[in-house]
């Protein structure tokens, strides 16, 4: 859908520069998606892995990030072993509803309600990050937690709406569960893609 060099505004790379690669197609269609454009894959350019390998890595940052719409519908070996080519590290953010692919160097899962993540999904996650729209969905954070491997980075991330009466909920929970972090969204409070 779209590609372009900024800074991960969210979760443990917070801060780092890095190559976005968005990819069309999603089949998950959260409520609060703030990019629902991606959903269709037909509706955008085509490009080889090669192509956008080499644009990625014309940038000063080493780390590029797929992601989508749902960037796990794809077949992303050739995608990762490009980048990979060009000396990037290849990360991606994913619902985990489906079977990853590639050699991701590393996963961020963010689990959606429409359409569970898969338990090999979550067991590759080395960052769950749960966005929480209602204090249910600290519970079901909780749930999810329970199925990822040791040394997975635990983040509840406020939905970007509800910023207002959820972080001081996620802050309180924090304090009582210490082995959650807080995740913002740094990206839209400094207004960068």
């Amino acid at each position: 859908m779209e590609h372009f060099y900024t800074l991960q505004g969210e979760g443990a790379w917070t801060g780092h520069a890095a190559y976005f690669i968005r990819l069309g197609g999603c089949d998950v269609g959260c409520v609060w998606c703030d990019v629902k454009d991606s959903w269709d894959a037909t509706a955008h350019p085509q490009m080889t892995n090669v192509e956008l390998a080499h644009i990625a890595a014309a940038h000063h940052g080493r780390i590029a990030v797929v992601t989508g719409g749902e960037p796990a519908m794809h077949q992303l070996g050739p995608l990762c072993d490009a980048l990979h080519d060009c000396g990037m590290r290849v990360h991606i953010e994913t619902s985990g509803a489906h079977e990853l692919s590639g050699k991701l160097d590393f996963v961020t899962l963010s689990p959606k309600k429409f359409k569970a993540p898969l338990l090999s999904s979550l067991q590759q996650a080395d960052e769950l990050k749960v966005v929480v729209y209602h204090k249910s969905d600290l519970l079901w954070a909780e749930e999810h937690a329970a199925n990822v491997r040791p040394g997975c980075k635990l983040y509840l991330q406020p939905e970007w709406s509800r910023k207002e009466t959820m972080v001081p909920l996620i802050i309180d929970y924090i304090k009582l569960h210490p082995q959650w972090q807080l995740s913002l969204q740094t990206h839209k409070y400094i207004n960068i893609p």
